[in-house]
């Protein structure tokens, strides 16, 4: 039994103009130790999907579908026993650490908080168990430095403490969300040196959110591309880059600076620009911005076709767009 298993995910946003489809029949699932890549361009549903698993939607969304965490069913569970998993059984590293963070605490008494919530530790018990939670996520001098608050400390520090705030219950399930936007190169590295690092040494199942090929390449052994609320392709991370299927992961992977490229080369782009989540057509979310796309893909939604090697894709023309050169499609 997987730890995890996501079955028809469905999420309905209320906006402006009405209500939109964020999330539209997601299904996958997460073993124990395994590790899993979300990745798509930004308004995809990458992050409504993992703010789904935690239970903390907005109040006017609509949630359907079936999310079950160790056999329990989340979905329509009370919010008392969601208290009960998130920050306890169920991790979480948000996109920015600055409004992760409340400015207003000590970073100890923020890290040392899910110890005292769901373990029932003493004050001093949970500060000790903060300082070594700190030192084990590489905030130098902990001890001294439990007292300060987050304004005190880098981008990548506070990156580090919100993935002690994460770890501190020792979770089976943790959620990393973009967890290295904002940050330069080396300390992103760092980061997620430290994220596979804990993962491994606690046995824990990650499911990684990005919309970074080279973070997804490195860090997951499975991975979902995910445009319009939909999976369009997922599989083994290694068969996905070998064997891209749909018109959408292509275009996405094209689009990547490359190094050796010439001065004042334009980079590669997709035709068009994300719709917003009201204007997607009921078939194929990728319609409007295809190059292979017929009048069948605006109205019929692709369903997943089996591709062998446990990789799948939804696409209602496969069959051309395996004979797409790379980065056809795109723009420059």
């Amino acid at each position: 039994m997987p730890l995890l298993e996501v079955q028809n995910l469905c999420v309905q946003l209320q906006t402006q103009r009405g209500p939109a489809d964020a999330v539209r029949a997601v299904s996958f699932s997460l073993e124990r130790g395994q590790t899993l890549g979300l990745i798509g361009e930004s308004g995809c549903g990458k992050s409504i999907t993992a703010l789904s698993l935690m239970g903390l939607l907005p109040e006017s969304a609509v949630l359907a579908g079936s999310i079950r965490f160790d056999r329990q069913e989340l979905v329509g569970m009370d919010d008392g026993a969601l208290q009960h998993l998130r920050g306890n059984r169920i991790g979480m590293i948000f996109q920015e650490p600055m409004t992760a963070l409340n400015p207003l605490h000590t970073i100890g008494h923020q890290v040392a908080e899910p110890l005292r919530l769901h373990r029932g530790v003493s004050r001093s018990a949970g500060q000790q168990q903060a300082i070594a939670l700190l030192e084990r996520v590489g905030i130098a001098d902990a001890t001294r430095r439990i007292n300060a608050y987050p304004h005190q400390f880098s981008g990548g520090q506070r990156q580090r403490i919100t993935i002690a705030m994460a770890l501190a219950c020792g979770p089976d399930l943790l959620i990393a969300d973009e967890p290295t936007t904002a940050l330069d190169v080396t300390v992103q590295g760092q980061i997620l040196d430290l994220i596979s690092d804990l993962v491994q040494e606690r046995g824990m199942a990650l499911l990684l959110i990005s919309h970074d090929r080279g973070v997804i390449a490195q860090n997951v052994s499975n991975m979902l591309v995910m445009y319009g609320g939909m999976v369009v392709e997922s599989g083994p991370t290694q068969t996905v880059f070998a064997h891209m299927a749909h018109p959408y992961t292509r275009g996405l992977f094209a689009a990547r600076p490359r190094l050796g490229a010439r001065r004042g080369e334009r980079l590669i782009t997709i035709n068009g620009s994300v719709p917003e989540l009201v204007d997607l057509p009921a078939g194929c979310p990728f319609f409007g911005r295809c190059p292979l796309a017929i009048a069948d893909c605006a109205v019929t939604r692709p369903a997943a076709s089996d591709l062998g090697q446990l990789h799948q894709a939804s696409c209602l023309r496969l069959d051309a767009a395996s004979a797409m050169p790379p980065g056809a499609g795109a723009a420059t």
